[in-house]
């Protein structure tokens, strides 16, 4: 669903970030609308990460704007950024290994008050996924690659999220499972958030995308349409023909 007259949910403004001495993003311009699907591609160290570090506040952008909902949240700190609306899935899902399912998606609601609508949103969860729920008092550590991506789609999905981000979500795991996860961020949309995809199978991320902006060391090279990119033959000789 693509939503070009709405004011962006997420948007990132002229955004440069150094690591010390070390320029990492040059006027990063990318926006999220509500209903939408965005990703992100680009090679190894062409500066994906941090733009999502950059969004979560664990790096600081040196010039330009983070805004949420038309708000700059430069200088707020990362919990209050999933405060106002922002929830990651990590590379390789980083769950808590040694405690048990519940206890992982427990702790993606961590910050909220609402304690009635929490049991809600752990149903929304289990609807999602059937085979979480079955394994609630498991620890983490002992499910399978793909059960674990669950896990952790959950338990961002428990800070109830308008923009939900994720890092490398066909990292380490087998096609089948890609093919999986992907038709799970596709059903997280459709019940409403927006979904910002940082990916490297950047034919896999653009099935899904509404539209993408390509990174190439630090600076957006191409933004369009997900299938503008598709058939953009700068993008199909960089990046499609290899994946």
């Amino acid at each position: 669903m693509s939503s070009s007259e709405t004011s962006p949910i997420l948007e990132l403004r002229e955004v440069t970030t150094h690591y010390g001495p070390i320029q990492v993003l040059k006027e990063v311009n990318v926006e999220i609308r509500a209903g939408e699907i965005v990703c992100l591609l680009g090679g190894n160290a062409s500066g994906k990460t941090t733009t999502l570090k950059t969004i979560l506040g664990y790096v600081e952008p040196t010039e330009g704007q983070v805004l949420l909902d038309g708000e700059a949240i430069n200088g707020i700190a990362t919990d209050d950024r999933v405060n106002k609306g922002i929830s990651m899935v990590p590379e390789n899902r980083r769950l808590f290994k040694r405690m048990t399912v519940m206890e992982n998606l427990q702790l993606g609601a961590y910050l909220r008050r609402d304690k009635d609508e929490i049991g809600q949103d752990m149903e929304r969860v289990f609807d999602l996924f059937p085979r979480v729920k079955e394994r609630l008092s498991q620890r983490a550590g002992t499910l399978s690659g793909g059960e674990q991506q669950m896990v952790a789609v959950g338990r961002a999905l428990m800070a109830r999220p308008k923009v939900l981000l994720m890092d490398e979500p066909s990292m380490g795991l087998a096609p089948v499972l890609v093919a999986q996860n992907f038709e799970i961020i596709e059903q997280i949309n459709e019940q409403g958030t927006a979904v910002f995809v940082v990916e490297q199978n950047a034919n896999m991320a653009l099935s899904i995308a509404d539209r993408g902006y390509v990174l190439q060391t630090g600076r957006i090279v191409l933004a369009d349409t997900a299938q503008g990119l598709l058939n953009n033959p700068q993008m199909r000789q960089a990046y499609l023909g290899e994946i």
